[in-house]
């Protein structure tokens, strides 16, 4: 039986665009642009002094190098996101480009394989048949954490063993935090392994002035699209339904912003938005019921809304109750204890909601001390008490469903953006690694632009750490970028909403084109246009 589709037989094939600088990567260096960046925030300087005033860097080219081969280690870290087996494809090419007897080696399950020295060695051959196609399957991933002490001192331990010169962690705003973390710590310990970076996560909130977007945003948003507009096709085929839709990107709302700009649903609610205005959870069930009513009296009783995975921490009362059950987690307050432990206001507003989300609640935190917001079933929680309301309205016709965005987003093949973008970040990486630089993370600007003229760069991963309360203390973090209510994407939003909530707009983008016209197969969130051309 054939182990593959035709399609990914065909995208097995395609060898990605690459950036014209990072065409011979044996003829470029990194090199310092501009002077070194001084954080503001005294605190991070504090507490990474040896890498907290790194400069950012750009690519060059320089005649004449000589490269030793080198040891390098990578590592998925965090959930899926398509384009991660390119980045490693990128990685290992521009590796045995500089030295042809460089070795790469993929830690197995996430960070537990550095912990536990479980790898194994990545070749052209083994990763051959990983080549533009979705998910971490080559080594797998896991959420572990590199924090205490005595992980750290297995880190350095595990990079000693296996004499490498760099290792490239591949996640999100927690696992490239962690990566600043082991870069200050080998410093400090004169480890000889440099840390790089790199941004992955389908959220799109690992975003700042430098990185514009990070990879599997671009592919998850397109496949929740074609989810949409065919959804919005059998709403207004049926006529009788209403779907609402949660879709991932945990707190962000980058996610629902960039599907409801593609598909013009009737509601698209914005987290940020709601926390802006200080918006209640009666007073959003008010707003969904009132377009119930309004489309009704035009003969529409169907419609689609859109709901951000993390709506609940962002609505006043229910970001109280949250706050204070993860006090009750970091403090390990039993579980019949906790409703004692919460003011009268986190209490009422407890006892207010379905006991089925009451528990969804009460679920363990994951590894990062975060509510695993996607388990809690905010749609289901709105349709509820949208049902409530509209029978204290006396009004009876609405048929919901519910619906969530999830996983499917994390793990397709990648679009032909994050193949490319995916297999430039591992050059990128590379690069960074040669020139013997850690404490950054893999950048690339201009995406908005022909691949060609993409500008490959490092950015130092202590530029972008803050202090947040977890688990009952402050830690360094990197800083979650949540959508800019004053930015070009929202006010096109903004501008477009009130046209959609009683008419049928709808738009069907259908699934991600890889093959015809280069304006389907090359096309850009417009999250990232509408960003790069504001």
């Amino acid at each position: 039986m054939n182990k593959y589709s035709l399609l990914q037989w065909e995208r097995l094939n395609h060898i990605p665009a690459v950036p014209k600088i990072l065409q011979d990567p044996h003829l470029i260096t990194a090199v310092p642009d501009g002077q070194p960046s001084k954080t503001k925030r005294p605190e991070i300087t504090e507490l990474f002094p040896f890498t907290s005033q790194l400069p950012p860097l750009a690519f060059i080219k320089k005649e004449g190098q000589t490269h030793r081969p080198l040891r390098i280690g990578v590592v998925f870290s965090g959930g899926q996101a398509s384009g991660g087996h390119n980045v490693i494809w990128g990685l290992l090419s521009a590796l045995k480009s500089l030295h042809p007897h460089s070795a790469l080696f993929g830690f197995c399950d996430g960070p537990v394989g550095i912990l536990n020295q479980s790898y194994v060695e990545i070749t052209n051959d083994s990763i051959k048949p990983y080549r533009n196609q979705g998910g971490f399957d080559l080594i797998g991933s896991g959420r572990d954490k590199i924090a205490t002490n005595e992980q750290l001192q297995l880190a350095e331990q595990t990079m000693n063993v296996l004499h490498l010169d760099g290792l490239v962690i591949i996640g999100g705003d927690d696992s490239n935090t962690n990566a600043a973390i082991l870069s200050e710590y080998f410093k400090k310990h004169k480890c000889p392994t440099s840390v790089i970076g790199v941004p992955k996560t389908i959220d799109g909130d690992l975003k700042n002035g430098d990185i514009e977007i990070s990879f599997g945003f671009d592919t998850a948003a397109k496949v929740y699209c074609e989810i949409i507009g065919n959804l919005a096709r059998d709403a207004l085929s049926a006529k009788k339904c209403y779907f609402f839709v949660k879709l991932m990107g945990r707190s962000a709302s980058h996610l629902v912003l960039e599907c409801a700009l593609q598909t013009h649903v009737n509601m698209a609610l914005i987290s940020e938005e709601v926390e802006a205005k200080q918006l209640s959870l009666q007073q959003i069930v008010d707003s969904i019921c009132d377009m119930i009513i309004q489309r009704s009296a035009k003969g529409k009783n169907y419609g689609v809304v859109l709901i951000p995975e993390g709506l609940i921490e962002f609505i006043p009362e229910m970001n109280q109750l949250i706050r204070e059950l993860n006090q009750c987690y970091a403090e390990q307050v039993l579980l019949e204890q906790i409703e004692q432990k919460l003011t009268q206001e986190s209490k009422r507003c407890f006892k207010s909601l379905p006991e089925k989300i009451q528990k969804q609640l009460l679920l363990i935190r994951d590894p990062h001390g975060n509510l695993q917001v996607s388990k809690i079933e905010t749609e289901r929680l709105l349709i509820e008490m949208v049902e409530k309301e509209l029978a204290s309205r006396k009004f009876s016709k609405f048929s919901p469903q519910p619906f969530f965005c999830g996983y499917e987003g994390r793990s397709g093949l990648p679009s032909l953006f994050d193949s490319q973008y995916c297999y430039a970040l591992g050059n990128t990486a590379a690069v960074l690694l040669q020139s013997g630089v850690s404490g950054y993370i893999s950048c690339i600007k201009n995406l908005a632009k022909p691949v060609e003229t993409w500008e490959p760069c490092g950015i130092p991963l202590t530029s972008m750490l803050k202090l947040e309360y977890r688990n009952g203390s402050y830690k360094p973090v990197i800083e979650k970028a949540l959508v800019d209510l004053k930015g070009a994407t929202f006010a096109e939003f903004e501008a477009l909403r009130e046209e959609w909530l009683l008419a049928d707009d709808y738009l069907y983008p259908g699934p991600i084109q890889f093959f015809g016209p280069e304006v389907l197969t090359n096309s850009i969130t417009r999250t990232l246009f509408l960003g790069m051309n504001a």
